[in-house]
């Protein structure tokens, strides 16, 4: 998994965490929005860019795994994966490391939207974007997804 994206990392806040001293479940969300901040920057879509071309990334849809629990001053560190890609989506996933550990605290998947923002409107990923995209894409296609990946939440069914 040595191709996958690091591009942000956090120190817990003493304001991010509850009464057990635990990361709030709210700031795991802009933990991983700020990893995506970050991911934007490194496709050719950080401020400047933005301002330039009037195009910018809007979160579809998020899905969220907690799987382990991070206290506060800890650092943590989020590995990106790219999952699949077209004209206008990009489809993501993060996991959360405590440190430079390999165990997982947290997971995080997010469907993006190229938006142009003169409409605003759903556009095609700008050319250098889309370049960027297809170079991740070929680092990324052939790895294996974690199991969360693409996990629906729900009850199961009863049985009679």
């Amino acid at each position: 998994m040595s191709k996958l994206l690091i591009l942000h990392r956090a120190v817990v806040q003493p304001g991010w965490v509850d009464y057990n001293n635990h990361l709030n479940d709210g700031y795991y969300t802009v933990i991983f929005s700020d990893a995506t901040t970050a991911l934007m920057a490194h496709i050719g879509l950080g401020p400047e860019q933005r301002a330039a071309t009037h195009h910018t990334i809007f979160t579809l849809e998020m899905h969220t795994n907690y799987l382990l629990e991070v206290k506060g001053g800890v650092e943590v560190r989020i590995d990106t994966q790219f999952l699949g890609h077209d004209a206008k989506r990009l489809h993501i996933f993060h996991t959360m490391h405590r440190g430079n550990e390999a165990e997982i605290v947290a997971t995080n998947e997010q469907m993006l939207l190229s938006i142009d923002m003169s409409g605003p409107k759903a556009a095609p990923w700008l050319p250098d974007v889309l370049a960027r995209i297809g170079a991740i894409w070929q680092d990324h296609k052939d790895l294996p997804r974690h199991k969360n990946a693409g996990r629906a939440i729900g009850l199961p069914a009863k049985k009679d």
